[in-house]
C-alpha cells in the first residue's frame, strides 16, 4: 500500500528531539526544527483545523496517498471533528510511530468493521497526545529558554522572541474555546463516540486547559502582565469559577477531580503572578510605590474591588484576594481601607495559607519541575511581603503559616536567598516569632529550618544559628519558689542555678546559671517565659534525646516522640547536605541506635520516629558503612541468623534467621496500617550498607536481611494493603533497586569459602524461588499499562516524577537484574524455573518474549526499550527456545517496529545500536527470527539454482544503508551505528548464511562501501580514537578474510579483488601493520588513552593477525606477494610483541602479548625464505624470553611456549650468526633455568598422579588424559627441551653448555624426571625430547661425560624395562606397527639404545661398564628385537633391530670386557647376528617373497605420506586408483629393503669384530683361536628361509650374490624418480656390506683352517668350495668396477648412527685397486696352494 511521505512531523517527535532523546542532538539541528515548527508551536491548538470540504476536496485530489488511507482517513475527520486532510496526516503518522501490525494487515484492517474501529480509536488516543505534546512542547521552551545551564537555551530564546507576541492571544482564545466547547455526541461525531469517548474527550479537554493556564502562567512569570490583561482574566476565571463552573460540567466524574484542581491553581497563579508583588514589595521598600503598574489604574483598579469583593465561596480564590489586599493595602491605604478589611477578612475564613500549602504540593516537588519551582517564587514574593505588611497575628495559625512557608522554600534558590535577605524583612520574621517560642515548642523553629536546608551554605548557617541561641522559653503554670519578680511580673530573675531537663548525673544536660533574667508574658497557658540565656541547642537536642531514652516505656513517649521527630528530620537533612557536620552532631548520631533500639521494642512503637531514625543512618551508612553496621548489629533491629549460615539449601530455607525488631515492625503495624515508612527506609538502609560493605568481610551479616527481602517482601509486596497511591511502586523500585546493587557487587567482593555469598545467594533465590516469579512479573507489565500509568498523571512536565516514572524505573531494574542472574548464574544442565518462566510459550502472544519485544513501542523513556531488546539479546544467546516462535502471530508487525526504529533518522542511536546487536547475536542463535528479518525472497535462477534478492522489510537494505560511503559521517549514521552494522555482517559471514551472502555479495559497491574503513586514515594510538572506529575496522578485516578463506579465488567477486589490490598499491598492508604496532605499544605504555579502549584494540589487533595469518596461505588472492613488504610486516609484529612482552603492566598487556606472539610463529614458520635476510632475531627473542620467565606462571604458559617454539624456528633459518654468540650465554641460562623448574614441577605432577592412580587401584589409562594436560607436544617443558637441544647443536664445542651445567642442576633433575616418567610410562613427549636432548649433547667428550657423571645409567636402564614391560601385554606386543615418526614408548626405547650408542662412542672404555650394565638388563629385549624380524617387517620394528645392532656394533670393540662379564650374552648375541644376517640376506634376495609378509603381515606398515590419503578409503573407481596402489607399496617395498640392508650392513661390520682380525690370522702362525668361536657352520648351499637351519658359509656367498645383484639392478634402473644422491647412498651400503662380508668370510675361513679340530677332509671342502666362489665373485667384481662403481665406506668403519650411511661422490676407482679385493685375491691365492 502506498504511503505518501508525510508532510509534517509528529508533535510527539518534535518533543522527543526538543528534550534531547533523539539523534538529533546539535545544536543547529535543534534551531532548524524549532525553525520549522516554530508556526505549529506559535497556533498552538489552532494548528489542529476543523473539517472542512475544500480540504476535502484537497485531499480526494491527492494522488500520492492511497484510496483506502484517504476513505479511513474521512472517517477519522468525523469521529475527532478535524481536517480531512490533517486527519490522514495523524493516520501516516501512526502508521509510523505507534501501529502494531503490519502494512500487510492493515489493508485486512481497514476492510474489517470491528477491527478498524478499533484502530479509528486508538487513532484517537495518539491525536490526544498529540495536542499534549505539542502543549508540553512550548512548556518545555518557557521552562528551559532563560536556562543557563541548558544546552540549548540560545535556540529555546530565539524561539521564544518570536513567539511573544501572539502567544497569550492564541492560547487564551483556545482556552476559552475549551472551555465553552460543546461536548461531542454520536450524531454529530458518528456512533464511534460513546459515553466512554465523550468522558475520554472531557478528560482531554481539562488536561488541554490546565496545559494552557500552565504555558500562561510560565510565560508571565517572565514577561510582565498589562493590567487591563489582569482585569480580563481576573472576569475570565470569576465566570469559569476557576475551572469548576465548566460547560460541560455534568461530565466531571471523580478522576477528573486533579485537572479541574489544576486548572484552578493555575487560574489562581496568572492571577497572582499578574499583580506583580514581587516588584510591589521592592517598591515599598523603597518608598516608590508609584512605579508599579497598578498606581495609576484607578478605574480598572475599581472594577477589579467589584469583582473581588464578590469572591470569597471557592478556595482558589483565597490567594488572589491576599494578594489584591496587599496591593491596596500598599498603593491607597486610606481609599481602599474598607474594601481591604472586608477582602482581608475573606481572605482568613478561606484558610489561604492552609490552600497555599496544598497547592505547592499537588504541583509536585522542585528537583525537574519548572512549574513548581516558579509557583513557589511567585508564592515567595506574597508570603514575604504579607508577613512585613501585617501583624502575624492578624494572619490566623502560626502553625500554618510556617507550613506554607516550609512548602514554598523547598524550591532550590529560595533557602539562599531567605538567608542573605535583610534581618526583621519578610519571612525571617515567622522564624524569629518561631524562636520566640523555643524550646518550649520545638516543632516551629525546626520544620522553618529543615527548610531551609538546600546546600553546604546553608547547612552551616542553619548548625550556626542553632549552635548560638540567647533565649530560653518556658511556661509555667505556677509562679516557681526559686525566681524573684518585679511587682507587675514582668520580669523574673533566677535566685539558684536549675538543671534544665531532670537526668542522671554524669549525663549531657543544660544548667540556667543563678541571676538568670527572664521576660514574663502572662496568656492563657500561664506564664511564659523567656529567660535570657546563651546556649546551644545541639546539646539540648541530646538532652532531649536522653529524656525520650529515659521515658520510652512510659506514658509520655509519645509526646516526647513529637519533640524528638522534627529533631531527628533536622539531622538527617543537615548531614545529608553537608557531611562535614556530622563530626559536631556525633552525640546526636551516636544516640540514634540506642534510640532505634529501645523505640522498636516497645508495645506501640511511634513508627514515624523510627523511620526517621533509620533515614539518619543511611546518609551516615554512605560515608560509614562498617561503623553503621557494627553498631546496627547490637540494636536487633535488622533480620540475624542465629545460627552460622553453611550451605545455600540451609541458607535459602531460612532456617535459624529471626526477622528482628523491622521483621516484627513490619507484619505488626505496618502491614495493617498500610503504611510504610520504615520499610522504605529499611530497604534503603541496606542498599546502602550492600554498597558500602564491597571488600569487607561484614556481607555475610547481611545475608538475613537481603533474605527478608527475597522471601518475605518481593513475592508479596503487591499483595499488601497501602493507604497512599504510588507507594507500592516505590517499594518495588526499592527492592529491585537493593537486588541491583548486589548483582553489581565485584566477585574480590564477595565472601569466599562454603558460606553463600550475598550474589550467589541472589542469583540463586531469583532463579529458583517465587522472588523469580515476582521479577518476571513486574517485567510483564507491558508497555500499554505503562502507557496508561503515564496519561493518568495530571503532571504536564512529561512525568518527570511520578508512579509512571517510579514503574518505569522498576520495569528497568527489572530487566537489568534479570539479565544479569542468567549472566552470571553457574551452568547447569536443569533449566532454572526462572529460565523457564522466561521462555515458556503463552496462548495469543501474552508470553513474556512477546512482551519484552513489544517494550520497542515505548517511547517516553529510550532506555526502556533499550534495556528490553537486551534483555531479548541475552535470552536470545542462551535460552534453548525459539524468539520466533514465542512472537507468534505478532512476529511481522515487531520485526516492522524494529525496522522502523532502525531506519529512523530520530530515534535515539543507542536503541539502534541494541536491535542491531540483538540481531549479531540472533544470527547464531535464532535461525527463524533471523530469516524473517533477512526477508529474501527466493526465485528460480539461469541455471535452476535458487537466486535471492531483499525482500521489501529486510533489515539487509538498512544495514547496507548504514554502510553506503556518501551517506557516511551523517549525523544520523555514527561511527557507533556503523560498527553495530559490521558487527552484523561479521556475524552472517562467520555464521555462512550463504542465502544472505549471495545477495550482499553481488550488490552495486557492496566491497567498495565495506572496504572504506581500511583506506581511511586514522590518528596515531597516542592520541584518542573513537574506539567503535577500531571495532569497524577489525570487522572489515574479519569479514575479507573469511570471504578469501571460503570462496575459492576464481570465484571471488572482482570488485573485492580490486579492493584487495588497492589494499597492495596504496601502501595500506604496511599502515596498517606499523598502526598496529603503534597500538600495541600504545596499550602497553599504560596511558589512559591507550588503556581506555583495551577491548577495542585487542578486537583489531585480532582480526589483523588473522588477515596476516591468512596472507601466508593466499598471498596470490590478497596481492601481498612482495618480499621487502613481507620483511617490514614482519619486522612490526616482532616490534609489536617486543612491546607488549618487554612492558607488561597488566595482565591485558600479556595477552596482547600472547596473541602478537602466536602471529610471531606463525610467520616465522610461513615466511622462512623472507626472513633469512632479516636482522637477527635472536637478541629481541631472547630479551622477550628473559622478561616473560619473570612474569605471572599462569598466565605466561601459552606465551612461553610460543617463544620457545619461535626460537627454535628462527635457529633453523637464520643459525647462530657469529654477532648474535654473545646472546648464547643469557639465554642458554634462561632456557636451563625453565627446563629445570618444568622438571620439577613434572616430578610433582606424576608422582600426584600415580599416587591419585594407586588410590583409586584402577588401570593406567583412565589416568593417562589427565597427565597429558601437562605434557603435551608443545607443552613449555617439551619446547624448552627442544630449544635446549638447537642451542647445544649450535654451541659447537659445547664450552657455553658446561658453563650453565655447573652453575645449574640441569641434568640431575632432568634426569630424575626423565627416570619418573620412564618407570609410570607417562609424559612420552618430555621423555623424547629429553632424550634428544641428551642425545645432542653426547656429541661432544665433555658433553658426553657431563651426562655419564650425572648417572643417566641410572634413571635409564632399570626404569626402562617398564617402557615394554606392561602388566597384561607380553613382549611380542611391543614391537608396534605404528608409523615411524609417531611418538610411542619402543620409540622411547629406540632413543634410549641411541644414547647408550652415542655415550659408547664418544666415552669409549669410560663407559663400557654402563654399556653391559645396560645391555646385560635389556638382553631379552635385544635378543628378541634381532629375532624377530624374521616375523614383523614393519618399519618400526626393523628401526628398533638398526637401533640395536648399531649399540652392538659399538659394544662389539670391546669383546674382551663384554667376554669376562657376560659370556652367555655374547655368545647368545653372536648367534642372533648370525641369524639376523641369514634372514636379511633372504628377505633382500626374495623381493616376491618380502611383498608377501608384507601385504599378509603389515598391511598397514605402508609408512604416511608414501601415498595418497584417499588410498586407504575403500572406492568403487579401483581402476584408476591401481596404479597409484603398486606405486605406494612398490615405494613401501624399497623403504622396508634399505631399513634391511641398514641393518646388514651393521650386523656385519659387529660380526667383523667377533672373528679374528683377517691380517693376523694370514699371518700370525701363533695366534690363539680358542678367543674366538666359530659363527658359521661348514655348508656352502643357500639356505633356507627356516629358523632351524643354521648361519653357513653359504649364507655369507649368498649375502655377497645379493649385493652384488642389487648392484647390478641400480645400474640398470638408471631411474630419474630416485635421486642421484640416494643412488649414491644405496651403492656405498651395499660395497660396505660386500667389504664385511668378505672380511668375514675370510676371517671365518682362516679359523676353519687353522683349526686343529677341524678335518682335513671338510678344511679341502673348503679350500674348494671358497675358491671356486670367490674365483666366480670376483671376475663379477671386476666386470663391475669397469663399469664404475663406489669406493666403499672407508675402512669398514660405519658413520654415526644418527645419519644414515651415506658417502656419495667417491671417486671410481680402478680395477683391482679397491684394498678388500685386493684381500680376496690374496686369500684366494693363499687357499690354492
Amino acid at each position: 500500500m502506498a504511503e505518501s511521505e508525510m508532510c509534517a512531523r509528529s508533535s510527539q517527535e518534535l518533543w522527543t528531539i526538543l528534550l534531547g532523546r533523539s539523534a538529533l542532538r546539535e545544536t543547529a539541528q535543534i534551531e532548524a526544527e524549532l525553525d520549522r515548527n516554530g508556526e505549529r508551536l506559535l497556533q498552538g491548538l489552532s494548528y489542529y483545523k476543523p473539517p472542512s470540504s475544500s480540504a476535502a476536496d484537497k485531499l480526494k485530489a491527492n494522488k500520492d496517498v492511497a484510496q483506502p488511507l484517504k476513505d479511513f482517513g474521512l472517517r477519522i475527520s468525523k469521529l475527532l471533528g478535524l481536517d480531512e486532510q490533517q486527519s490522514v496526516q495523524i493516520l501516516q503518522c501512526y502508521l509510523q510511530d505507534d501501529y502494531r501490525g503490519t502494512r500487510n494487515t492493515l489493508k485486512t484492517v481497514l476492510q474489517d468493521e470491528r477491527q478498524s474501529q478499533a484502530l479509528l480509536l486508538k487513532i484517537a488516543d495518539y491525536y490526544y497526545e498529540e495536542r499534549v505534546c505539542l502543549l508540553r512542547c512550548v512548556l518545555l521552551l518557557l521552562t528551559y529558554f532563560q536556562d543557563e545551564r541548558h544546552p540549548y537555551r540560545a535556540e529555546y530564546a530565539t524561539c521564544v522572541s518570536k513567539l511573544e507576541k501572539d502567544l497569550v492571544n492564541n492560547y487564551q482564545q483556545q482556552f476559552e474555546a475549551l472551555f465553552n466547547a460543546e461536548a461531542p455526541t454520536w450524531e454529530t461525531h458518528g456512533n464511534l463516540m460513546t459515553e466512554r469517548q465523550v468522558s475520554r474527550w472531557f478528560t482531554q479537554c481539562l488536561r488541554e486547559q490546565a496545559l494552557l493556564l500552565e504555558v500562561l502562567f510560565l510565560y508571565y512569570a517572565y514577561f510582565e502582565m498589562p493590567p487591563s490583561d489582569l482585569l480580563t482574566f481576573t472576569r475570565l476565571f470569576k465566570e469559569q469559577g476557576f475551572g469548576q463552573r465548566q460547560t460541560n460540567r455534568h461530565l466531571v466524574d471523580k478522576s477528573m477531580d486533579a485537572l479541574v484542581d489544576r486548572i484552578g491553581y493555575f487560574s489562581c497563579l496568572i492571577l497572582v503572578e499578574g499583580m506583580d508583588i514581587d516588584f510591589l514589595h521592592k517598591c515599598a521598600l523603597e518608598d516608590r510605590t508609584e512605579q508599579h503598574q497598578l498606581s495609576n489604574t484607578p478605574d480598572i483598579n475599581k472594577e477589579m474591588d467589584q469583582m473581588l469583593l464578590t469572591f470569597g465561596d471557592i478556595s482558589h480564590h483565597g490567594p488572589v484576594l491576599l494578594a489584591w489586599v496587599l496591593l491596596r493595602h500598599t498603593l491607597q491605604p486610606v481609599e481602599a481601607g474598607p474594601v481591604v478589611r472586608r477582602l482581608g477578612q475573606t481572605t482568613l475564613q478561606l484558610g489561604v495559607f492552609q490552600y497555599l500549602t496544598d497547592m505547592l504540593k499537588a504541583l509536585g516537588n522542585t528537583d525537574n519541575n519548572c512549574t513548581a519551582s516558579t509557583a513557589r517564587m511567585c508564592i515567595y514574593g506574597l508570603l514575604s511581603f504579607v508577613v512585613t505588611s501585617f501583624e502575624e497575628d492578624t494572619l490566623g495559625s502560626q502553625q500554618h503559616l510556617i507550613n506554607a512557608a516550609c512548602e514554598v522554600l523547598a524550591a532550590p534558590s529560595l533557602a539562599e536567598l531567605f538567608w542573605e535577605s535583610k534581618p526583621n524583612v519578610g519571612l525571617e520574621m515567622i522564624l524569629d516569632s518561631a524562636v520566640g517560642v523555643f524550646p518550649h515548642k520545638t516543632g516551629p523553629l525546626l520544620q522553618l529550618l529543615t527548610a531551609l536546608l538546600s546546600d553546604k551554605s546553608t547547612a552551616k548557617r542553619v548548625y550556626t544559628f542553632l549552635d548560638k541561641m540567647s533565649f530560653y522559653t518556658e511556661v509555667y503554670k505556677n509562679k516557681p519558689n526559686d525566681v524573684l519578680s518585679r511587682e507587675d511580673e514582668t520580669l523574673w530573675r533566677r535566685l539558684a542555678p536549675k538543671l534544665l531537663y531532670p537526668l542522671g548525673a554524669g549525663q549531657t544536660n543544660l544548667r540556667m546559671p543563678q541571676g538568670c533574667y527572664g521576660q514574663v508574658c502572662v496568656g492563657e497557658q500561664g506564664y511564659v517565659v523567656r529567660w535570657d540565656y546563651s546556649y546551644s541547642s545541639w546539646t539540648l537536642f541530646t538532652c532531649e534525646i536522653e529524656m525520650l531514652l529515659h521515658v520510652v516505656s512510659t506514658a509520655d513517649v509519645l509526646a516526647h516522640c513529637e519533640r524528638v521527630k522534627p529533631i531527628l528530620d533536622l539531622v538527617h537533612k543537615i548531614i545529608s547536605t553537608d557531611w562535614t557536620v556530622s563530626d559536631c552532631l556525633l552525640p546526636l548520631t551516636s544516640r540514634i541506635y540506642m534510640l532505634l533500639q529501645r523505640l522498636t521494642s516497645v508495645i506501640n512503637p511511634p513508627v514515624d520516629v523510627i523511620a526517621s531514625c533509620v533515614n539518619c543512618l543511611i546518609v551516615l551508612a554512605t560515608r560509614q558503612p562498617a561503623k553503621v553496621w557494627s553498631s546496627l548489629q547490637h540494636t536487633g533491629f535488622l533480620p540475624f541468623a542465629s545460627v552460622p549460615l553453611t550451605t545455600m539449601a540451609q541458607t535459602i530455607s531460612a532456617e535459624g534467621m529471626k526477622a528482628g525488631n523491622y521483621g516484627n515492625l513490619l507484619v505488626l503495624f505496618e502491614q495493617p496500617r498500610g503504611e510504610y515508612a520504615v520499610t522504605v527506609a529499611f530497604l534503603r538502609l541496606v542498599t546502602t550498607l550492600v554498597k558500602g560493605q564491597v571488600g569487607s568481610t561484614q556481607s555475610k551479616g547481611l545475608i538475613p536481611c537481603v533474605l527478608l527481602v527475597l522471601k518475605e517482601m518481593l513475592p508479596s509486596y503487591h499483595k499488601w494493603r497501602y493507604n497512599t497511591h504510588g507507594v507500592r511502586e516505590k517499594i518495588g523500585c526499592l527492592i529491585l533497586e537493593l537486588v541491583h546493587a548486589i548483582l553489581n557487587l565485584s566477585p574480590e567482593g564477595e565472601s569466599e569459602g562454603s558460606t553463600p555469598s550475598l550474589q550467589s545467594l541472589c542469583i540463586y533465590s531469583l532463579a529458583n524461588t517465587e522472588a523469580g516469579q515476582a521479577v518476571v512479573n513486574i517485567m510483564g507489565v507491558g508497555v500499554d499499562t505503562i502507557n496508561v500509568v503515564l496519561a493518568a498523571q495530571p503532571s504536564s512536565s512529561g512525568s518527570c516524577e511520578g508512579p509512571g516514572q517510579v514503574l518505569i524505573q522498576t520495569v528497568k531494574l527489572a530487566f537489568s537484574v534479570t539479565n544479569n542472574v542468567i549472566r552470571l548464574k553457574p551452568q547447569s544442565d536443569t533449566v532454572s524455573p526462572l529460565e523457564q518462566a522466561l521462555t515458556q510459550h503463552g496462548g495469543h502472544g501474552n508470553n513474556l518474549i512477546a512482551v519484552l519485544a513489544k517494550y520497542i513501542y515505548h517511547k517516553h523513556d529510550p532506555a526502556l526499550p533499550r534495556l528490553a531488546v537486551q534483555l531479548l539479546k541475552r535470552l536470545a544467546s542462551v535460552a534453548p527456545m525459539s524468539v520466533y516462535a514465542c512472537l507468534g502471530s505478532d512476529a511481522a508487525a515487531i520485526r516492522d517496529a524494529f525496522l522502523t526504529r532502525l531506519q529512523s533518522k530520530t530515534v535515539d542511536l543507542r536503541i539502534k545500536v541494541t536491535i542491531l546487536e540483538f540481531l549479531t547475536v540472533a544470527v547464531e542463535t535464532q535461525p527463524g527470527l533471523i530469516e524473517l528479518f533477512l526477508n529474501l525472497e527466493t526465485k528460480d535462477g539461469s541455471e535452476g539454482a535458487k537466486e535471492f534478492s531483499l525482500g521489501e522489510w529486510s533489515c539487509l537494505a538498512v544495514v547496507l544503508e548504514l554502510l553506503d560511503c556518501e551517506l557516511q559521517g551523517q549525523y544520523w549514521c555514527p561511527p557507533l551505528l556503523q560498527r553495530a552494522a559490521l558487527a552484523f555482517l561479521h556475524a552472517l559471514w562467520q555464521d555462512r548464511r550463504d542465502s544472505a551472502l549471495s545477495v550482499l555479495r553481488t550488490k552495486e559497491k557492496f566491497w567498495d562501501n565495506l572496504t572504506t574503513p581500511l583506506f581511511g586514515t586514522l590518528p596515531p594510538p597516542s592520541e584518542t580514537t573513537e574506539p567503535c572506529v577500531l571495532e569497524s575496522c577489525a570487522f572489515v578485516m574479519k569479514i575479507i578474510g573469511l570471504e578469501i578463506y571460503y570462496v575459492v579465488s576464481g570465484q571471488l567477486e572482482g570488485s573485492l579483488k580490486s579492493a584487495l589490490q588497492r589494499l597492495s598499491s596504496q601502501r595500506r598492508y604496511e599502515f596498517w601493520s606499523q598502526y598496529v604496532r603503534e597500538l600495541v605499544c600504545a596499550a602497553c605504555e599504560g596511558e589512559d588513552g591507550g588503556m581506555r579502549s583495551l577491548s577495542e584494540s585487542q578486537m583489531l589487533i585480532s582480526a589483523w593477525r588473522t588477515l596476516l595469518i591468512l596472507s601466508t596461505s593466499h598471498s596470490e588472492v590478497m596481492q601481498l606477494k612482495e618480499d621487502s613488504v613481507r620483511l617490514k610486516l614482519f619486522m612490526d609484529v616482532l616490534e609489536g610483541t617486543k612491546a607488549a612482552l618487554l612492558m607488561p603492566q597488566s595482565v591485558a598487556c600479556l595477552r596482547l602479548g600472547s596473541m602478537m606472539a602466536t602471529l610471531l610463529l606463525v610467520l616465522l614458520k610461513q615466511w622462512k625464505s623472507v626472513l633469512v635476510s632479516a636482522p637477527a632475531l635472536l637478541p629481541p627473542l631472547s630479551l622477550m624470553l628473559e622478561n616473560v620467565l619473570q612474569a605471572d606462571q599462569q598466565l605466561m604458559e601459552r606465551t612461553k611456549a610460543k617463544l620457545f617454539s619461535a626460537l627454535i624456528s628462527a635457529l633453523h633459518i637464520q643459525g647462530l650468526n657469529g654477532g648474535e654468540i654473545t646472546q648464547l650465554p643469557q639465554l642458554l641460562l634462561c632456557v636451563c633455568e625453565t627446563v629445570q623448574d618444568e622438571a620439577v614441577a613434572l616430578i610433582d605432577s606424576t608422582r600426584h598422579i600415580t599416587q591419585k592412580s594407586d588410590a583409586q587401584e584402577d588401570s593406567m589409562e583412565t589416568d593417562t588424559p589427565r597427565s597429558v594436560q601437562k605434557d603435551q607436544r608443545d607443552s613449555v617443558c617439551v619446547l624448552a627441551l627442544h630449544l635446549s637441544k638447537e642451542l647445544c647443536r649450535a654451541d659447537e664445542d659445547g664450552e657455553q653448555w658446561l658453563q650453565v651445567m655447573r652453575k645449574l642442576p640441569v641434568l640431575p633433575s632432568v634426569l630424575s624426571a626423565l627416570e619418573l616418567s620412564l618407570r609410570s610410562k607417562q609424559n612420552l613427549y618430555f621423555t623424547e625430547a629429553a632424550l634428544h636432548l641428551l642425545l645432542t649433547l653426547a656429541r661432544t667428550p665433555q658433553g658426553a661425560a657431563a651426562v655419564a657423571g650425572a648417572g643417566v645409567i641410572q634413571s635409564i636402564c632399570l626404569p626402562l624395562l617398564s617402557v615394554y614391560e606392561g602388566p597384561a601385554n607380553g613382549a611380542t606386543q611391543a614391537f608396534s606397527r605404528k608409523p615411524l615418526d609417531a611418538p610411542c614408548w619402543p620409540g622411547v626405547y629406540r632413543l634410549c639404545l641411541s644414547l647408550m650408542e652415542s655415550l659408547l662412542k664418544t666415552l669409549r672404555y669410560n663407559f663400557i661398564n654402563e654399556a653391559l650394565d645396560f645391555v646385560g638388563v635389556h638382553q631379552e629385549r635385544i635378543l628378541q628385537c634381532l629375532s624377530a624380524v624374521r616375523t614383523v617387517q614393519s618399519l618400526a620394528c626393523l628401526d628398533e633391530a638398526d637401533h640395536t645392532v648399531g649399540f652392538l656394533l659399538q659394544l662389539s670393540s670391546f669383546c674382551k670386557e663384554w667376554q669376562f662379564h657376560l659370556p652367555q650374552l655374547l655368545r647368545d648375541v653372536q648367534v642372533n647376528l648370525c641369524y639376523l644376517c641369514q634372514t636379511c640376506t633372504y628377505l633382500l634376495h626374495s623381493k616376491k617373497m618380502l611383498h608377501h609378509y608384507l601385504q599378509a603381515k603389515n598391511g598397514d606398515a605402508l609408512p604416511q605420506g608414501s601415498h595418497p590419503q584417499r588410498v586407504l578409503q575403500p572406492t568403487s573407481k579401483e581402476q584408476p586408483l591401481s596404479g597409484e596402489r603398486e606405486e605406494a607399496e612398490s615405494k613401501a617395498l624399497q623403504a622396508v629393503q634399505c631399513s634391511l640392508l641398514k641393518i646388514l650392513s651393521k650386523t656385519l661390520a659387529t660380526l667383523q669384530h667377533f672373528t679374528p682380525d683377517c691380517c693376523q690370522i694370514l699371518l700370525d702362525q701363533s695366534m690363539d683361536l680358542a678367543e674366538y668361536r666359530t659363527l658359521f657352520v661348514l655348508s656352502f648351499t643357500t639356505p633356507a628361509f627356516d629358523s632351524d637351519v643354521a648361519p653357513s658359509f653359504g649364507t655369507l656367498l649368498a649375502t655377497i650374490n645379493v649385493a652384488l645383484s642389487m648392484l647390478g639392478e641400480i645400474e640398470k634402473k638408471k631411474e630419474p624418480a630416485v635421486s642421484s644422491e640416494e643412488t649414491q647412498a644405496l651403492k656405498s651400503l651395499l660395497m660396505f656390506s660386500m667389504e664385511n662380508c668378505f672380511y668375514v668370510l675370510i676371517s671365518q675361513a682362516m679359523r676353519c683352517l687353522k683349526d686343529p679340530a677341524v678335518l682335513p677332509r671338510d678344511k679341502q671342502r673348503v679350500k674348494q668350495e671358497l675358491s671356486s666362489e670367490l674365483s666366480t665373485l670376483l671376475t663379477t667384481l671386476f666386470r663391475f668396477f669397469r663399469r664404475g662403481s663406489p669406493s666403499s665406506p672407508a675402512s669398514g668403519l660405519l658413520p654415526s648412527p644418527q645419519t644414515k650411511p651415506t658417502t656419495t661422490g667417491a671417486k671410481v676407482t680402478q680395477e683391482g685397486q679397491e684394498p678388500f679385493i685386493q684381500l680376496v685375491q690374496a686369500f684366494v691365492r693363499h687357499v690354492q696352494r
